[in-house]
């Protein structure tokens, strides 16, 4: 191979690699209407919803998350897990939550672990905690938490992370009152065993869109069976009920996204 074919090779391997570091800075932010019959009290919910900021590997700084919610008032903030990595990082996600803390939401803000999050130690994992905590967010750890939402319960259940072994099905839905589930986990392959565990909408994150597709994303597919069935974001339905999977907000391993782009959601539940 001739030094000329090796360097037009490094210089469209060079761009390629930039198109695609620059991917992880479009930031999508996306609209998703639910109409629900459970919802015939509440007039509409709102919630604005995170997944996956991976601190180690985020392209957009808490200024920049500022700028994109100016003007958002949501109901409710769900953070679906993979925070972070390393502890070190821990302080950098505190200007984040603080800017979520200051949109003030209704009902609150409530966040479930990530595998990642997992792989802290356990004083990490509680300084982590204690972190999302200092900033009015509830951590939900197969735990359920009800606010009561017009006439109508609101019941926000946390499943723990569904690929680390995690979830408790029987203890997140442990003593629930009649009204409108709202489930957070990280790890959405876990509807596949919510059989008898009822919900009106479900968010979750965890595969990133694939992050890196060429075309489908051929390497999450040992992850599970929701990812071997290509059911890697967007909105779907399981047993008749809706479920949303977020692409995040960061990334991991390599900072670039192919065929997929970082998001904010916003989701909203109407009367029909």
């Amino acid at each position: 191979m001739t030094y000329l074919a090796i360097g037009i090779i490094l210089i469209v391997t060079s761009f390629l690699f930039y198109k695609a570091y620059m991917n992880t800075k479009d930031i999508q932010l996306n609209k998703v209407n639910i109409d629900s019959g459970k919802a015939a009290t509440l007039s509409s919910l709102s919630i604005l919803h995170l997944s996956d900021l991976h601190l180690e590997n985020i392209s957009i700084t808490p200024q920049e998350l500022e700028q994109k919610l100016m003007g958002e008032t949501p109901d409710l903030i769900a953070l679906t897990g993979d925070f972070l990595d390393r502890k070190r990082s821990i302080p950098k996600l505190r200007p984040y939550l603080r800017v979520l803390q200051k949109l003030q939401p209704k009902y609150g803000m409530y966040a479930v672990l990530g595998n990642h999050d997992y792989v802290l130690k356990q004083d990490d994992l509680t300084h982590l905690k204690r972190t999302l905590l200092d900033f009015d967010c509830t951590v939900l750890q197969n735990q359920n938490k009800t606010v009561r939402v017009g006439d109508q319960a609101l019941n926000i259940i946390g499943i723990d992370d569904y690929s680390t072994n995690r979830s408790n099905l029987a203890q997140a839905f442990l003593d629930i009152p009649a009204g409108m589930n709202l489930v957070l986990t990280h790890d959405p392959t876990i509807v596949l065993e919510m059989y008898e565990q009822s919900f009106d909408y479900l968010l979750a994150g965890h595969f990133h869109g694939g992050q890196i597709c060429y075309p489908k994303a051929y390497h999450l597919v040992k992850m599970g069976k929701l990812a071997r069935k290509n059911i890697v974001k967007g909105l779907h339905m399981q047993h008749g009920s809706p479920f949303y999977i977020s692409e995040g907000l960061g990334q991991t391993g390599f900072n670039i996204r192919i065929g997929s782009r970082p998001e904010i959601t916003f989701h909203t539940i109407r009367a029909y």
